[in-house]
C-alpha cells in the first residue's frame, strides 16, 4: 500500500496521518494475516510498543482495523476496508488453526446479524471458527 493511500486512509476515518501511524497501516496492509501487538513489534522495530498500541486503540475508535480475538486468547489486528469512522461494513468471519495457530481471514463469510433481547447494545461481533487449516489438513494426510 503506497503512502498517499494510507494517508487517505486516515483522513478519511479522521485520524492525523503522522509517520509512526503510517508505518502501523503499511505493516497491517501488509500482512498475509491479522496482526498480534508482537507480530507488529517485530515487524517495526523503530516504534515502541505504547506507541503501537495507543494507535492501535485510536484505530479501533474510528472504525480502522478489526480486533480479532484468536483462539489461543491473543488480540489480533486487521485494517477494516470500511469508508468511514462511524461503521464496519466490512466485518467478516475468521478461522483459526488448532495446529499453526495461524488465524486466517475468511472476507467471503461475513458475520451474521445478532439479535439481543431488548436493553442490549452492540459494540463488535467477533466470529471465530476452530479447526485445522487445508494446509495442516494435507500435512495430517501423509
Amino acid at each position: 500500500m503506497e503512502d498517499n493511500s494510507i494517508v487517505a486512509l486516515l483522513e478519511r476515518h479522521g485520524v492525523r496521518p503522522t509517520a509512526n501511524r503510517i508505518l502501523i497501516v503499511k505493516a497491517l496492509a501488509a500482512g498475509r494475516h491479522p496482526l498480534s501487538m508482537r507480530d507488529l513489534e517485530i515487524e517495526i522495530q523503530s516504534i515502541d510498543k505504547s506507541n503501537i498500541f495507543r494507535a492501535l486503540t485510536l484505530f479501533r475508535e474510528r472504525h480502522m482495523v478489526h480486533a480479532v480475538e484468536d483462539g489461543d486468547g491473543a488480540t489480533r489486528y486487521e485494517l477494516c476496508w470500511s469508508e468511514d469512522e462511524d461503521s464496519d461494513e466490512d466485518e467478516h468471519m475468521h478461522f483459526f488453526c488448532e495446529v499453526c495457530h495461524r488465524t486466517f481471514c475468511l472476507y467471503d463469510r461475513h458475520v451474521p446479524d445478532v439479535s439481543l433481547p431488548e436493553g442490549y447494545r452492540v459494540s463488535s461481533v467477533n466470529c471465530l471458527v476452530k479447526g485445522v487449516c487445508p494446509a495442516c489438513g494435507r500435512k495430517r494426510k501423509c
